[in-house]
């Protein structure tokens, strides 16, 4: 099989690289460059994310910003050790000129905005930074929206509006995996760009609250937004092979979704299920969806181009 092209929409690599003192050219996690390098085109959404506790800093105030600049600092050393490689992209353009260079293209995205003090003053410095998508939450409530399973009926705050006006005024992607459904819906309603779901699947097809429902994919399916495939084992469910992860991908394809699914594996972040235990085995994956009648416009739209395409838009 030729190599193929990969967008993967959700990894929390760099922040394994941090705790773990480890480099993203060669490790022992999931995504490294030595594993990505047999991709003919490779291009990732890479999260800053730190749950609480594991800040590196004494509790307080300051340790989880101080935690956003030591992962942003991560980032930006990973890509400067690996420029031959790899290179921070912003635009799609970008993408372009990074692929005619032989490399990979990497994009920061933040997962949970906590790490920036849910301060809405705070997205300009993201936007310089290069950000380009923010969850709103990770697991936990905060000031902008209860989560998935914290307060999970609270919807935006008035400063989450603010927030998700100001990161759409700035070009900056909302990522609405983990927010509560009520903050899903308040998005919906102010949303005036694509947004995302970058590592969810279906609630029909496996009954989590991390799992997006029927109304909920079909929305972003209007908003020509994506939804990226999670490869976590207690999303994926049931048998947690192969044939159950395509189960979530039916079930979006047959709400109309060709155009919105896309890759999000939350690698380096969780127990994938068995057939996918790092990036470089999504080969097997797109053999695998070949192999069982798919046809190949919509599985390479499903690996790189729809993706592409909301980044394009943004």
């Amino acid at each position: 099989m030729k190599p193929i092209s990969v967008f993967d929409a959700h990894c929390d690599t760099i922040s394994r690289c941090w705790r773990e003192y480890e480099g993203l050219g060669h490790n022992s996690g999931m995504i490294s460059l030595e594993r990505t390098a047999c991709f003919a085109r490779y291009c990732q959404f890479f999260a800053l994310w730190t749950a609480d506790g594991f800040t590196g800093y004494p509790p307080g105030k300051d340790s989880v910003e101080l935690a956003y600049h030591a992962l942003l600092r991560c980032f930006k050393e990973q890509m400067a050790r690996n420029a031959d490689k790899i290179v921070q992209c912003r635009t799609a353009q970008d993408v372009e000129r990074a692929h005619c260079q032989g490399k990979a293209a990497a994009f920061l995205t933040v997962e949970g905005a906590e790490l920036l003090g849910c301060d809405p003053a705070r997205l300009e410095e993201a936007a310089e930074n290069g950000v380009v998508a923010i969850n709103l939450t990770w697991n936990h409530a905060n000031a902008l929206s209860g989560s998935h399973c914290d307060q999970p009926h609270r919807g935006l705050s008035s400063v989450g509006r603010r927030f998700v006006e100001k990161m759409e005024e700035l070009h900056i992607l909302v990522d609405v995996s983990h927010l509560s459904e009520a903050g899903f819906w308040d998005v919906i309603e102010m949303a005036r760009r694509p947004i995302i779901a970058s590592h969810s699947n279906a609630k029909s097809v496996w009954n989590h609250t991390r799992n997006l429902t029927d109304e909920q994919i079909t929305a972003i399916i209007g908003n020509q937004g994506v939804i990226g495939l999670n490869f976590y084992r207690d999303f994926v469910g049931g048998s947690r092979d192969l044939d159950m992860l395509r189960a979530h991908l039916d079930h979006i394809l047959e709400l109309g979704g060709a155009a919105c699914a896309a890759l999000g594996g939350d690698w380096d972040g969780c127990d994938t299920i068995d057939a996918l235990p790092s990036i470089d085995k999504l080969s097997c994956f797109y053999e695998y969806l070949l192999c069982h009648g798919y046809d190949e416009t919509v599985v390479r739209d499903l690996f790189y181009n729809n993706l592409m395409r909301v980044v394009s838009q943004r």
